[in-house]
């Protein structure tokens, strides 16, 4: 196997696995050959836990995929155009021997004028930052000792914007220290790290993830209390129902809860913490933030009469989703119960990873000084993206 491969599938397996630094099949991997030519990518939809020699990824040509961030054409196009011809350069530029439809990152050309190695992950500890109001300069002060200190990178639109973005400021970053950055924390998004070596990018992702956890509020262990199963299986049944009262259309609810789950719950401010969307796979895999929702302490709250009006409430709150042109919630976080999300066994566990990734950053963004969101502008642009559709369709067993 060849050794850029061999390296991109350790880094991915690596950092894959942690639904701390990724969930579902979100975050990229590539790693460029040591002749300059090419490199191998994660392939779009992928799981970074599931790469392996056979799968996952594409080998494409270097000098056609930098050549598409020097195209002057491209920046006059709209979105709608602009995109899906991109993902069709990208296309063009593979050279292996994968037979199936397999597409390359959709960054790949950010990747490419990057390091040898990139981890691109969607970290919940870089996420405190990069969506709390406050977080460009609490990281300049966490890395205020670093002679190359992080590259912060304003929110842009993924795709081809990012990369020219990105490209512009390496080079400023470059011309300014002698060396492209090592750490780069996006707006919104997440982070990427780039290194010379798959080891040096992976010692760097634990160090730079150990300096962002430092400074945050972790959740508290032994914070679930026992809940009734009684009461898990009524709210199970009142929720499933308003989702059909909503779409007219049958679906599965599951639960969880753990302490992570527990501790937001039993915050204070938690209900007035969820309102907007964090990130594109919050926004694209979870609909945005998880409802809130909570029951009467009376002894009457879990009669058939008071569920049978829950249902009815949370259905209300479904359909002024639709209404307001909104995806309707797949996530309901109960009080003093627990998480509820409704969907497939396939998609339902990166729906939690995802709540739980977006708990933790609201808790920490909020303490910093407030919790930054993406703007309805950002929030359609995402939506109307074919790319993430496709990402989306993958990871929920769709062919």
């Amino acid at each position: 196997m060849n050794k850029a491969l061999a390296e991109l599938i350790r880094i991915s397996n690596e950092t894959g696995g942690d639904p701390t630094l990724v969930q579902g099949g979100g975050g990229n991997t590539s790693v460029k050959t040591a002749d300059g030519k090419y490199m191998y990518i994660k392939a779009s939809g992928t799981a970074l836990k599931d790469m392996n020699q056979k799968q996952g990824w594409r080998r494409i040509r270097l000098e056609p995929v930098l050549a598409i961030l020097k195209d002057k054409s491209l920046p006059k196009l709209d979105a709608s155009t602009r995109e899906p011809k991109v993902v069709n350069m990208l296309l063009d530029a593979c050279d292996d021997n994968v037979k199936t439809i397999a597409r390359p990152s959709v960054e790949a050309h950010l990747h490419a004028c990057l390091n040898t190695c990139v981890i691109h992950l969607h970290p919940s500890a870089a996420g405190a930052y990069v969506n709390a109001k406050n977080g460009k300069a609490k990281l300049a002060r966490l890395f205020k000792d670093e002679t190359l200190p992080p590259l912060w990178v304003p929110y842009t639109d993924p795709g081809f914007l990012l990369a020219k973005k990105i490209a512009r400021l390496v080079n400023s970053y470059q011309g300014k220290f002698g060396k492209k950055p090592s750490i780069l924390f996006l707006e919104k998004h997440g982070l990427f790290i780039t290194s010379k070596t798959a080891s040096g990018a992976l010692r760097l992702v634990r160090s730079v993830m150990k300096r962002c956890n430092s400074k945050l509020k972790q959740p508290r262990d032994g914070s679930v209390k026992a809940v009734q199963q009684e009461k898990i299986s009524d709210l199970k049944l009142c929720i499933e129902r308003a989702c059909f009262q909503a779409a007219r259309k049958r679906t599965t609810i599951w639960y969880y809860y753990n302490d992570a789950i527990a501790d937001f719950l039993n915050q204070k401010d938690a209900k007035k913490m969820l309102f907007g969307s964090l990130t594109p796979d919050e926004l694209v895999y979870a609909n945005g933030p998880a409802m809130w929702i909570e029951m009467p302490k009376s002894k009457k709250s879990f009669s058939k009469a008071a569920l049978q009006n829950k249902s009815k409430s949370i259905a209300g709150r479904l359909k002024q989703q639709k209404q307001k042109g909104k995806k309707p919630y797949v996530a309901f976080l109960v009080k003093d119960i627990g998480l509820f999300v409704s969907g497939t066994e396939k998609i339902t566990p990166t729906v939690r990873d995802i709540v739980l990734y977006s708990i933790f950053i609201r808790t920490n963004a909020y303490r910093m000084g407030g919790i930054l969101t993406l703007n309805k502008r950002q929030e359609d642009f995402i939506n109307n993206w074919e790319s993430e559709a496709f990402r989306k369709k993958l990871a929920s067993g769709s062919k």
